[in-house]
């Protein structure tokens, strides 16, 4: 079995948590509070901005380290989308009168931001940072395709969102990051792997806070 199979087997409960978290089913439902998703566009905004330099750093470690020209084309293509998506986020803000000028990044999301630049470091391996980069987008992608299914009841107005990162591409292209991941992580010693299993776990559990902040809930304590 692939090891980043193994992980979701593994902590299918903490995965679940951050793809299946209240926020998310409530806007497959058509129960969110908008000023829920309001708080979280404007937050995540933030993240986005922050989320960039990481990439980043995660393409110069893949320059340095990797032997596979596929995966700088793939982590390119991802920057690429990441310009559109900080176009999306100020005209969808501007759809929802939410003013991004001066927005202040709430605790959660400066202890994601610390986290993400704690990565950036030159001593965390390349395994580790694309095993992340694709969890951090697993998470989402995961999360916004089942307010998409026949099934769901999301509103018209929150679609464009939830179509951002639920869409087939979308799903396709963290595929390819998991490849890519999971051909690395097969390369490197059981360390590497065992510390790259618990950066996956702190993602989702940064994931869950994110979503919880998104509600209004206070951040559960971390160390």
């Amino acid at each position: 079995m692939e090891i980043i199979e193994k992980w979701l087997r593994k902590h299918k409960y903490e995965y679940n948590g951050a793809i299946r978290h209240p926020f998310i089913l409530k806007i497959r439902d058509a129960s969110v509070q908008i000023s829920s998703f309001k708080r979280w566009l404007g937050q995540d905004y933030l993240f986005v901005r922050n989320f960039i330099p990481f990439v980043a750093s995660v393409l110069i470690k893949c320059s340095k380290e990797s032997n596979n020209d596929n995966d700088m084309d793939v982590i390119l293509a991802g920057m690429a989308s990441l310009n559109d998506e900080i176009a999306w986020f100020k005209k969808e803000a501007a759809k929802w009168d939410v003013q991004l000028t001066g927005i202040t990044p709430q605790k959660t999301n400066q202890n994601y931001c610390s986290f993400l630049e704690s990565l950036m470091q030159p001593d965390v391996s390349y395994a580790v940072a694309i095993a992340a980069f694709w969890a951090i987008e697993a998470v989402y992608q995961q999360s916004f395709a089942y307010c998409l299914k026949d099934d769901a009841k999301t509103p018209a107005e929150l679609r464009e969102a939830c179509e951002r990162w639920g869409n087939e591409g979308f799903g396709q292209y963290c595929n390819s990051l998991k490849e890519i991941a999971e051909r690395r992580l097969s390369e490197v010693s059981e360390d590497v792997q065992a510390k790259a299993e618990a950066t996956f776990l702190r993602v989702l559990e940064e994931e869950v806070e994110f979503w919880n902040m998104s509600e209004g809930r206070l951040p559960s304590e971390q160390n």
